[in-house]
């Protein structure tokens, strides 16, 4: 069986502050946090029979993940420019897609250091009208490839947003959220463990075929509240997209994974054009 493992950063053991996720001493010390979480649900996958692994470095420049300390039996995806993003390669015949370090959406609840892509310029971003967070975008490309989502990891919001969008998922809370910038945490060593365990308990549901792809209602309509005006200004140039409000865009395709590339390149495009200095 082939396993992709996306890993974001927010949702690690004792992950709480947004010095802690890059430019900071405290970057230091999460990267290798971040990097022995992937391992574990490598280890996991590989106990329940996995002939492949990649891992794709989903976290702001996706360049985290510490190669040399990577499990030796996955293969590790890194660097931002990559279609598709975060599920980048998704669609070259994989059996079980993995999220660990994966974080609430803004708005959702009080998920640590919860936001959704870019959280300093979207606020929101809904599907066909229902509001989402960065696992269910994903999951909706992995889903045209017949992949499902297998494991959830993150705190104990995230999780439990999981198991009421994907019935039979398995997940592993390794921390609870208190409030956006404070967690209780599991130990990263038991952290570990636990993510270990439930990969293993994930693919061994596949196996078993008690989990089916996620699957997005096509035509499909994408809403993008960002937090300026500018953004939705700006983005609107793209061909595809639409203002709606004075924040607010619409992306409408035929096909979810057209509808998706083109988010892509509304959130990038937003970013860069927030503070008029593109």
């Amino acid at each position: 069986m082939k396993v992709y493992i996306s890993v974001d950063m927010e949702g690690i053991a004792g992950a709480m502050v947004g010095k802690q996720m890059g430019g900071s001493s405290d970057y230091e010390r999460f990267r290798h946090i971040m990097t022995q979480e992937a391992n574990a649900a490598v280890e996991g996958a590989l106990a329940a029979g996995a002939t492949s692994v990649v891992v794709n470095d989903s976290h702001g420049p996706m360049t985290n993940l510490l190669i040399e300390e990577i499990h030796p039996e996955a293969e590790l995806i890194s660097g931002i420019n990559k279609p598709l993003l975060q599920v980048a390669g998704i669609d070259e015949g994989f059996d079980a897609l993995f999220f660990v370090g994966h974080h609430q959406r803004e708005g959702g609840g009080d998920g640590v250091l919860n936001h959704t892509i870019l959280g300093r310029v979207i606020y929101e971003v809904r599907v066909n009208g229902d509001p989402v967070d960065e696992v269910a975008l994903n999951a909706g490309v992995a889903g045209v490839y017949g992949v499902p989502v297998a494991l959830v990891a993150g705190d104990h919001e995230l999780c439990a947003d999981a198991e009421r969008r994907f019935p039979g998922i398995v997940t592993a809370p390794i921390k609870r959220a208190i409030d956006r910038y404070s967690t209780r945490s599991l130990s990263p060593q038991k952290a570990r463990a636990l993510i270990q365990e439930r990969a293993t308990a994930a693919l061994e549901a596949v196996a078993a075929d008690k989990l089916k792809p996620y699957i997005v209602e096509t035509p499909v309509t994408i809403e993008v509240d960002f937090k300026n005006t500018a953004s939705a200004q700006m983005t609107a140039l793209i061909p595809t997209v639409e203002r709606r409000g004075p924040r607010g865009i619409t992306i409408c395709a035929d096909d979810y994974v057209r509808a998706f590339r083109t988010f892509c390149v509304a959130a990038l495009f937003g970013y860069a054009t927030s503070e008029g200095q593109l």
